[in-house]
C-alpha cells in the first residue's frame, strides 16, 4: 500500500469537507474528555526496538489531565530488568506505576506491563498470566490488545510504535473488530519501522501520525459525542439518511449492505464519524458522496474480518478427530472432497481446513490419493489478493505450532509462506453469499462469523441455499455465536457448542429455495428515488387515503382494485361487510352482505371499464339490525400515483327520513305487494345477470382474439427458440473446442510456470552462492530486488522493494553512489570503487554495472559489493613489511644489494650507492650489470651470481678485482645468497660487498 495514500486517507477532513466539530477546532489541547469515571478511554501503547524515542514525544506532548487511562506495552526479553517507569516519569506529570495483580485501571495514570508475565484486563483491574509460549514466540503487544477489545469494546484505543516484527497486528484487528480506535506511528519517523508496516498493511488503521501529534489526536477522538455516552444515531429518525448512504456504497463497490442488521451498521458508522469528529448523520452522508474514499474505507469497515489460523483450536480438533475422519471415509480411491469457506477474509481459515484434510488423509493409506478442493470466497477484493498471495506475518506462530509452520510455510525474513502445493487446493473467488450462484456438490461448508451480521431475513434466505449445496450428509459449520435458527428440518445438530450440523435428508421443496441469484458480480444499480424509494406500503396508502378522506369528508370506504380484492379499509363497515366462511379472504365480492353483492358487482365493472364514477341509489342491504337502504358510489383513483388503477367504494347509509314510504295494506294487497317486490328485484337480479353475461361474451371474444394472437407468437417464439437451441449446440460444440484450447494453454503456461520457478530458484541459489551483495535499481533508482547479503551493508528489508535507494540507511563511509549510478547509465560503462564502511573494519569493491536485458535494452543498474577486508588487510601488511625490510637493509654498514630472479636491483642500502657512487633513482630496477653506466658487467661477477642464481651455491667472501671510472681500482669480497618463496618457483637474490 502506498503510504503516503494511507496518511491522506485518515488525515482530518478536508476544507471541501464537512467542518468538523467545535470540540477539535475550538477547545484547547489540555482539554479533559468528558467521560464518566467508568467510561473511560484506555489507550494501549505498544513498541519494540527503537520505541524508547517514541515514547517520549508522546507522553511530552500529552496534557497533565486527559481522563484517559495508558498502558505501555514494551517487548522486552523475560529476563531485561526494565527501567521503564522512572524513564517515562521524567516525561509526564501522570503517576507511572509497574502492573501488578488485581492493580485497578484509573484515568489519568500510566502502567508499564511487565515482561515477566502476559497482562490482560478482567473487571476493570489487571491481570497476570504465566506465559505459555517461549519467550523468542511471546506476543505480548497483541495478547494485551485482544484482551484490551474483549474488556472495553468501544473504549479500546490502540497505539503501535516504532520495532522489528509484527507484535500487534492482531491484537488491533480485535480493537476495530470492537469498534475501538488504531492509530500508528508514521514509518518515516520510526527507528524501526516493521512494526507500523505490518500494521497499516492490514488495513484497520485510522490514522497515521508522528508520536508528537498523536495526543491531540486522542484528545478530539475522546471528545466526541459517542465516546461521551451520547449515541449518534437514532435509527428511527437515521433510515432515510442510511438509505442514501447503501446507494453511495453500493453504487460504488456493486454490494447492497440495506439488509445487514441495523444495530452493526449503525455502530461501525458512528465509529467513522467519531474519527472525523462528525456530529451529525446527514453531514457524514453529504462527507460520503463527496469523498470516494471514504466510501472506500465504510465499506471495508462493513466487511471488518478478524480471522485467524485454528480460530477456537477445540471447535477444528474435534471437527479433525470425530467428524472429518467419517466424511473421508465414504469417499473411494481418485474421488475428490469439496469444500466451500464462505467469507473468508484473508484466507487463514481456508488454508486450516486444508492443513486439517491432509492431515486426515494420512490417517488412511487406502484414500491416500484422495484430492482436495476448497472454494473460499469473499465479498472484499483486497482480502481476496492477500489470501492468495499466501503470506502472513511472523506472529502466526502463535497460533500454528512450530512442526506445522516446518511443513506447511516457508519463512522469507519476516513473513510466513504457504507452500505451494497446499495453495493449489484453495481456490479464492470473488462472490457474494446473498446474491451470486452457490458452489454445490459439498461436502463441508463452513461459514463463520458472517451470519451475526444478516439480518433474520437474510439469514431466512441463506440456510435453504446452504441445504442445496451439501451432498447427503454434508457437513455445516457455523461461528460459536450462530445457530441454524428456525431450519432445524433442514440440518441435525452434531455439535451445539461448536456449531457443528450435518445436512438432513428431508426434501426442500424448491419454492423455500431463493434463488433470485445472479452469475455476474456486479448490479446495475438504479438511481436514489427522492425523498425515499422503501416506505411502507401500508404506511403510504394509509397517508395517501386519509388525504383523499379529508378533502371529500368520506363515509365508510374501502379501496379495492378491479377483482375487489380490498387494500385499505375506512371506517365501519360492518353493516355493508362481512367475512366471509371458509378460508380468509379481504375480497369484497365474497364479503358483500345480502342485497348489496349484485349492485357492487356491477358498480365496479361499470367504473373500472368507463374510469368514471358510478352512483347506486337506494340499495337494499340485510344484515342484523335489519334492513336499510344505502346509497353506493364507487370511484376510480387517478392520483396519487400509488393508488392509480385503484377503486373507492363508498357506503352511504340513507337517512330514515328520505327514504320512500311503504304502505301496509291488509290482506291480499300486503301479500301482492310483497310478491311484487320480490318479482322486481328478481327482474333486476336478472337484468344485471343479462349484462353481465354480454360484458363475459364481449370478454370472452377479446380474449380468443388474444389467444389466438398469443398462439401466433408463441409459434414464432418456438421457431426462434429452435433455431437459438441450435446456435447454442454450435455454441457448444465451439465452447468445448475451446476449453480444449484453453486446457492446452493452461498446460503450457504451468510448464512455463514451473521453468520460471526453477529458474529463480537457481537464480537465487546462484546469487546465494556467490556470497556478493548485489542490488537491482530500476532506470529512476528505485531497488527492484536484493541478494540477503546486501541487508549487512544497507538496512534493507523486502517491504523497501519499491523504494527509492537514496531513502535506506546503509553503514558505508561513502555518499556518492547515486552520483556514480547516473553516471553510469549516462555513459553506458562500468565503474569501479573501493570503498570502506562507517566504523572502518570492513572493505568492499563497489562495482556499478548497467542493467541490460535479453534485448540489449538498458533498463537500470545492479550494484555489487565484494568483501576486499583480507585484501586490503595483505596490501597494508605488505607495504609494512616492505617498509620493515628497507630499514633493515638501511641499517647494515657493508653495501647491500637484493635481487629479483632476473638480477633487477629490488633494493639497495644507501651505504651501496654512496660507495659506488651511483644516482638513487637510477638504482631500482636497474640490471645489476648495467649499473653505473655498465661498470659492473664484470665476467667474474658474471659467473660468481650464475652459480647463486642458477646452482643455489652459496658464495662467501669471493674476491675479484676492478677499476671503477669513479672510484679507481678497488678490492671487493662478495658473498651471496638465493632466497626462495611462492613454493620455490621464485628467486630472490641477496649480495653483500666488502670494499679494500
Amino acid at each position: 500500500m502506498n503510504h503516503n495514500l494511507m496518511v491522506e486517507s485518515k488525515a482530518p477532513i478536508s476544507s471541501s469537507s464537512p467542518p468538523p466539530s467545535s470540540s477539535e477546532t475550538s477547545a484547547p489541547v489540555a482539554k479533559t474528555a468528558a467521560a464518566a469515571p467508568d467510561n473511560f478511554l484506555v489507550v494501549g501503547i505498544g513498541g519494540s526496538a527503537g520505541s524508547l524515542e517514541a515514547y517520549e514525544a508522546f507522553f511530552q506532548n500529552l496534557p497533565p489531565t486527559t481522563g484517559m487511562a495508558f498502558v505501555v506495552i514494551p517487548h522486552l526479553a523475560p529476563e531485561y530488568k526494565s527501567n521503564m517507569v522512572e524513564i517515562l516519569q521524567r516525561h509526564t506529570p501522570l503517576p507511572v506505576h509497574e502492573v501488578t495483580q488485581d492493580l485497578p485501571l484509573e484515568p489519568d495514570n500510566v502502567y508499564v506491563v511487565t515482561p515477566h508475565q502476559e497482562t490482560g484486563l478482567k473487571g476493570g483491574a489487571f491481570r497476570l498470566l504465566p506465559p505459555t509460549l517461549p519467550a523468542h514466540q511471546r506476543l505480548p503487544i497483541d495478547f494485551f490488545f485482544q484482551s484490551l477489545a474483549r474488556e472495553l469494546r468501544e473504549r479500546a484505543v490502540a497505539v503501535i510504535l516504532s520495532g522489528l516484527g509484527s507484535d500487534g497486528t492482531q491484537g488491533l484487528k480485535a480493537i476495530v473488530e470492537n469498534y475501538g480506535m488504531v492509530t500508528v506511528q508514521e514509518p518515516e519517523t520510526a527507528l524501526f519501522d516493521s512494526m507500523p508496516r505490518n500494521a497499516i498493511k492490514t488495513d484497520f488503521v485510522d490514522y497515521v501520525l508522528a508520536p508528537g501529534e498523536m495526543p491531540k489526536k486522542l484528545l478530539a477522538y475522546a471528545n466526541t459525542p459517542g465516546q461521551q455516552g451520547r449515541p449518534l444515531l437514532d435509527s428511527k429518525k437515521s433510515e432515510l439518511t442510511l438509505q442514501k448512504v447503501f446507494y453511495y456504497i453500493k453504487n460504488q463497490t456493486g454490494h447492497d449492505f440495506s439488509q445487514y442488521k441495523r444495530n452493526t451498521i449503525f455502530r461501525r458508522i458512528e465509529r467513522r464519524m467519531n474519527l472525523h469528529q462528525i456530529k451529525q448523520f446527514s453531514q457524514y452522508a453529504a462527507y460520503l458522496k463527496e469523498s470516494p474514499n471514504e466510501v472506500e474505507l465504510l465499506f471495508k469497515e462493513f466487511l471488518i474480518g478478524v480471522t485467524r489460523f485454528f480460530r477456537d483450536e477445540e471447535a477444528f480438533e474435534m471437527l479433525k478427530h470425530k467428524f472429518l475422519p467419517q466424511l473421508l471415509q465414504e469417499k473411494k480411491e481418485g474421488d475428490t472432497i469439496r469444500v466451500w469457506v464462505a467469507g473468508c477474509s484473508t484466507g487463514e481459515e481456508a488454508y486450516t481446513l486444508a492443513i486439517l484434510l491432509q492431515e486426515c488423509i494420512e490417517l488412511y493409506p487406502e484414500i491416500e490419493n484422495l484430492k482436495i478442493q476448497i472454494f473460499a470466497s469473499d465479498i472484499d477484493p483486497v482480502a481476496i489478493e492477500r489470501a492468495r498471495s499466501g503470506y502472513y506475518p511472523e506472529n502466526i506462530a502463535a497460533d500454528v505450532s512450530q512442526e506445522r509452520l516446518k511443513r506447511y510455510f516457508v519463512k522469507i525474513e519476516n513473513q510466513y509462506h504457504i507452500r505451494k502445493e497446499l495453495r493449489e487446493r484453495v481456490v479464492f473467488a470473488l462472490h457474494n453469499v446473498t446474491r451470486d450462484a452457490p458452489f454445490t456438490k459439498l461436502d463441508l461448508l463452513t461459514c463463520r462469523n458472517l451470519l451475526i451480521y444478516l439480518s433474520p431475513e437474510l439469514q431466512r434466505k441463506v440456510f435453504p441455499v446452504f441445504h442445496y449445496s451439501l451432498n447427503p450428509s454434508g457437513l455445516l459449520m457455523l461461528g460459536s455465536s450462530e445457530t441454524i435458527g428456525g431450519h432445524p428440518d433442514l440440518f441435525q445438530t452434531l455439535d451445539a457448542k461448536w456449531k457443528i450440523y450435518q445436512r438432513s435428508e428431508s426434501a426442500v421443496p424448491m419454492s423455500r429455495i431463493d434463488f433470485p441469484f445472479s452469475f455476474s458480480t456486479t448490479e446495475p444499480v438504479k438511481p436514489l428515488p427522492e425523498p425515499a424509494s422503501q416506505v411502507n406500503r401500508e404506511l403510504t396508502m394509509s397517508t395517501a387515503v386519509h388525504r383523499i378522506m379529508l378533502d371529500q369528508f368520506a363515509p365508510p370506504s374501502v379501496i379495492v382494485n378491479a377483482k375487489g380484492d380490498i387494500f385499505y379499509i375506512h371506517g365501519r363497515t360492518g353493516r355493508y361487510l362481512e367475512p366471509a366462511p371458509g378460508q380468509a379472504k379481504l375480497n369484497i365480492f365474497d364479503m358483500a352482505r345480502e342485497g348489496l353483492n349484485y349492485e357492487l358487482n356491477n358498480a365496479i365493472h361499470k367504473a373500472h371499464l368507463l374510469h368514471e364514477v358510478v352512483t347506486v341509489e337506494q340499495v337494499q342491504v340485510r344484515n342484523e339490525m335489519g334492513t336499510q337502504f344505502i346509497k353506493l358510489t364507487v370511484k376510480p383513483l387517478h392520483e396519487p400515483e400509488i393508488l392509480k388503477n385503484f377503486l373507492m367504494v363508498v357506503f352511504e347509509e340513507i337517512p330514515a327520513e328520505k327514504k320512500k314510504p311503504r304502505r301496509s295494506p291488509k290482506g291480499t294487497a300486503e301479500t301482492n305487494t310483497q310478491k311484487d317486490e320480490i318479482i322486481g328485484q328478481l327482474e333486476m337480479e336478472l337484468q344485471f345477470t343479462k349484462q353481465r353475461l354480454q360484458t363475459t361474451v364481449e370478454e370472452m371474444h377479446s380474449s380468443l382474439e388474444e389467444l389466438k394472437s398469443t398462439n401466433e407468437e408463441l409459434q414464432s417464439a418456438n421457431e426462434e427458440l429452435q433455431s437459438t437451441n441450435e446456435e447454442s449446440m454450435t455454441n457448444k460444440e465451439e465452447m468445448q473446442s475451446l476449453n480444449e484450447e484453453l486446457m492446452t494453454i493452461n498446460l503450457q503456461y504451468q510448464t512455463k510456470t514451473e521453468e520460471l520457478i526453477n529458474s529463480n530458484n537457481d537464480m537465487k541459489n546462484l546469487l546465494d552462492s556467490t556470497e556478493i551483495a548485489t542490488i537491482f535499481l530500476d532506470q529512476h533508482h528505485n531497488i527492484k530486488n536484493f541478494t540477503p547479503q546486501a541487508t549487512q551493508i544497507f538496512n534493507l528489508i523486502r517491504s523497501d522493494v519499491g523504494r527509492s535507494i537514496t531513502h535506506i540507511a546503509s553503514n558505508l563511509k561513502y555518499q556518492n553512489i547515486t552520483k556514480d549510478v547516473k553516471e553510469v547509465l549516462a555513459k553506458l560503462q562500468s565503474k569501479e570503487i573501493h570503498i570502506q564502511t562507517a566504523d572502518e573494519r570492513q572493505w568492499y569493491s563497489m562495482r556499478i554495472m548497467p542493467y541490460r536485458t535479453v534485448e540489449n535494452f538498458i533498463n537500470g543498474a545492479v550494484l555489487t559489493f565484494t568483501n576486499i577486508t583480507a585484501f586490503k588487510e595483505m596490501e597494508i601488511n605488505l607495504g609494512a613489511t616492505s617498509m620493515y625490510a628497507s630499514a633493515v637493509v638501511d641499517m647494515v654498514h657493508q653495501p647491500l644489494v637484493v635481487l629479483d630472479h632476473l638480477l633487477r636491483v629490488e633494493m639497495a642500502s644507501k651505504n651501496f650507492i654512496e660507495t659506488f657512487k651511483l644516482v638513487p633513482e637510477q638504482v631500482s630496477g636497474q640490471w645489476l650489470f648495467h649499473l653505473g653506466n655498465g661498470q659492473w658487467d664484470i665476467p667474474a661477477l658474471h659467473e660468481a651470481m650464475e652459480q647463486t642464481l642458477i646452482e643455489a651455491k652459496e658464495l662467501r667472501d669471493f674476491e675479484l678485482e676492478h677499476d671503477f671510472a669513479m672510484l679507481g681500482t678497488k678490492k671487493l669480497k662478495l658473498s651471496t645468497r638465493r632466497v626462495a618463496y611462492q613454493d620455490n618457483k621464485t628467486f630472490k637474490v641477496i649480495l653483500a660487498i666488502d670494499v679494500f
